[in-house]
């Protein structure tokens, strides 16, 4: 506990694209010297944690701080940092992480407000903030997401028919456009022989009708061995690896890290201009960008790809350069520890 400068809580147990960002983050802030720790359930072992039985232990400063820096990143969060902080009187400084893309409501601004400092995800998260803020775009760990290496990373190591993969991963449902890429595929593919789909995510239990509709039209069209659904797949990353395009199609996101983890591994993209999609990719030289819920005209974006894959290789070799260039992981955590320095700067015991 003296070691620990930095809380990360994460009040959630279901993986989301927060914990996502909490699991890829850490181990990076952690090789940057940073005294950090999480704080809740849902996280992998191999992450530092601390036990609830330990919060009494945040009334005794770190050894080398007076102070340490509660670090949120949902309202949850935000209020059991105030509650600390102010009705324990626990010596925190309280940080917040906005990925939201949309108006606050009057709750949320409450605590908002009451944030030391506030780092925004995208210049797009930062338009619905009302204080000042930072913005810190998400990276992407290059070691882990990287362009194909062996024969394990090529499509023949899957069996699958075709010599180009298209993929759109995430959990299966209306919100992640997943019906705007089956729609796309059952239109373009028929023409491209040569080109194979995958789906890759969870379904869960309220979305199972939307899969077995999207399973089914696929069906109708006669494309079930050209537009497979592989379910969730034991390591998402070797897939990237494997393809020629990704699409990212979601009508709504926070961030989105998928298109980073596509271009890091040498893959084109195509998408919405959800989230921070649109921050994160070079129109027309990485992929292409549409408006999130237009099925044509993600469909005419994709075409071209599809027509020429040779446009592909060459967009995602342009992609793996700005991903090196612009969205390393490093960079992020290099630039929250910034953050992190001015909130306890001046206050070394």
């Amino acid at each position: 506990m003296r070691d620990v400068e930095i809380i990360a809580p994460n009040f959630k147990r279901r993986l989301s694209g927060v914990t996502s960002t909490i699991v890829q983050l850490i181990p990076c802030q952690l090789r940057l010297g940073i005294g950090i720790a999480t704080l809740g359930p849902g996280l992998p072992e191999s992450l530092p944690k601390l036990r609830w039985s330990q919060l009494p232990g945040l009334w005794r400063r770190p050894a080398r701080r007076r102070q340490r820096v509660w670090h949120a990143r949902r309202n949850n969060e935000m209020a059991v940092g105030i509650l600390l902080r102010h009705l324990l009187r626990m010596p925190l400084k309280l940080l917040f992480t906005s990925a939201a893309q949309r108006r606050h409501t009057a709750f949320t601004k409450w605590l908002i407000r009451r944030m030391d400092a506030v780092i925004a995800t995208s210049d797009r998260s930062g338009f619905f903030l009302e204080v000042p803020h930072t913005v810190i775009q998400h990276g992407v760990d290059l070691s882990l997401f990287h362009p194909p290496e062996t024969e394990e990373d090529a499509i023949a190591a899957t069996g699958l028919p075709g010599r180009y993969l298209v993929g759109c991963f995430g959990r299966v449902r209306h919100q992640k456009g997943t019906d705007l890429f089956v729609q796309a595929m059952i239109e373009l593919l028929p023409q491209h022989p040569e080109w194979t789909a995958v789906v890759s995510g969870r379904v869960t239990a309220e979305h199972v009708g939307f899969g077995d509709k999207l399973k089914a039209d696929v069906a109708a069209a006669g494309l079930s061995d050209r537009i497979l659904f592989l379910g969730e797949v034991p390591d998402i990353k070797v897939w990237y690896r494997r393809l020629t395009l990704y699409v990212a199609p979601s009508r709504n996101e926070g961030f989105g890290l998928t298109p980073l983890e596509a271009m890091a591994s040498r893959t084109a993209v195509v998408a919405s201009d959800a989230g921070a999609y649109a921050e994160l990719i070079v129109n027309g030289e990485t992929g292409a960008v549409v408006a999130a819920g237009d099925g044509e005209a993600l469909t005419q974006a994709i075409a071209p790809y599809i027509a020429d894959p040779a446009l592909a290789i060459a967009h995602g070799e342009n992609a793996l350069r700005h991903v090196r260039a612009n969205f390393a992981l490093e960079k992020e955590a290099t630039a929250i520890g910034a953050i992190y320095d001015r909130l306890l700067g001046g206050n070394r015991g």
